[in-house]
This record gives structure tokens, C-alpha cells and sequence, in this order.
């Protein structure tokens, strides 16, 4: 059985601005088995909108299992964080590495701010590897700043980091310029991972596959 691992999704109903309710839950999930989407890995914003709560998300989640379950659907979930470089944040990061980590482990995604990039996040994600959590920057090729300069990420590549690209951005469905960089960045081997980014059954869908062939074909399969 093949894998496609989704490891940006806001799937949990009612934590943020992706599902509303178990409902939607349950058929952003089939969405995503249909689509062989196996492994999603469910990542509510931590930010200054929306407040990060292990209790509570441990909750939604297990009653997503749960309902998921019933319905048979054979799709595995895990907990993560959409991540904002907050001061917040990275303080509450730095004190408790695995808090917002993928499963409590050693991988965490990380969202730049929009309009401009600090010159201090260099030390901050190096603080970050210094507590225990490799980053992961989501979706730069949507980001205003990076489409506009992108040499920041060259030497964020060359220190480690992993980056993750929007299906949709792939796809064109995110604007030419987002399509644009994600193909540069494709064609310079900047990429270490897909993800949906979904919030929704429409605009913003919880589907791999198109991106996955496209990818595969152009940029050769492994």
C-alpha cells in the first residue's frame, strides 16, 4: 500500500479557520482517503487570533478518530501546529520544545509573518534547534516577502531547514506568482515536502494526488 503523507491540515473542527464542525471534519477526511491521502497530520493555527490548547485539540481529535472509525474510514491522524513566529510563541517554544511539535516529537511548522522578515529569526530558529525542534517552513511561496526575495531561504537551506509547498500553490490555484516560485523552487530541489494546507471541502480542499502527478512527472518521481 502507497503512502501519501499530508502533514499541513487544519482538520479539527472549530479551533480555527478550517472546519467548522465534526461534519466537516468527517468529510474533509474522507475527501482526503479518496484522494490516498493516508496519513494527515492536523495542525490548528497558534497565533494571535487563535489560542493553542493541547487539552482541547487531544478532545476534537479523539472524537474525530472516533467518528472516523464508525464510519470506516481507514485514514491515520496526528497533532501538530500551524506555528506564527510570534515573540509569544517562540518564548513558549523555547521553554517547551515538543508543545507544539509534530506527535510531541522533533518536527514543527513554522509560518513567517507576511509583509516583512526579521532580521532576528535567524537566531530564532536557531534557538529552536538548540531546544530540541527541527522547523519546517509552510507554504514560502505564497509568503508576499520571499516572492519578492527569496535569498533569505538559501541560506535557511544551507542550516537545515525543511520546507513545505502548498498543493494548490503547485497547481496554480494560489496565483501565478505562487506557482511560479513553487516551480523554482522545485526545479532547485528547495522542497522536502507537499501538504494541503486545507481548510475546507471547496476553496481550499484536502486533496494531494493532481499535485503529486504533477510533480512526479516534471521533476521526476522520487
Amino acid at each position: 500500500m502507497s503512502v501519501m503523507v499530508d502533514i499541513h491540515h487544519h482538520l479539527l473542527p472549530g479551533l480555527d479557520d478550517g472546519s467548522k464542525d465534526l461534519e466537516t471534519s468527517i468529510a474533509m477526511a474522507k475527501m482526503a482517503a479518496a484522494d490516498g491521502i493516508t496519513h494527515i497530520v492536523a495542525t490548528p493555527h497558534a497565533n494571535h487570533r487563535y489560542n493553542f490548547d493541547p487539552a482541547l485539540i487531544d478532545e476534537r481529535l479523539s472524537a474525530l478518530r472516533q467518528a472516523l472509525a464508525a464510519d470506516g474510514v481507514s485514514i491515520t491522524i496526528g497533532r501538530g501546529c500551524d506555528f506564527h513566529l510570534s515573540y509569544e510563541n517562540l518564548q513558549h517554544a523555547y521553554r517547551e520544545p515538543k508543545h507544539f511539535a509534530i506527535n510531541g516529537l522533533g518536527y514543527m511548522l513554522v509560518e513567517l509573518p507576511d509583509y516583512s522578515i526579521p532580521k532576528q529569526l535567524d537566531d530564532a530558529f536557531y534557538e529552536l534547534r538548540i531546544a530540541g525542534v527541527e522547523p519546517i517552513l509552510t507554504h514560502p511561496e505564497r509568503n508576499p516577502a520571499l516572492q519578492k526575495d527569496s535569498s533569505r531561504m538559501e541560506e535557511w537551506l544551507r542550516q537545515g531547514m525543511l520546507v513545505q509547498l502548498t498543493t494548490s500553490s503547485v497547481l496554480g490555484q494560489m496565483g501565478s506568482v505562487a506557482e511560479r516560485m513553487s516551480h523554482r523552487m522545485l526545479e532547485n530541489r528547495w522542497v522536502h515536502f507537499l501538504a494541503t494546507d486545507a481548510h475546507n471541502l471547496k476553496s481550499r480542499p484536502p486533496q494531494m494526488q493532481a499535485a503529486h502527478d504533477l510533480v512526479a512527472k516534471k521533476y521526476g518521481k522520487a
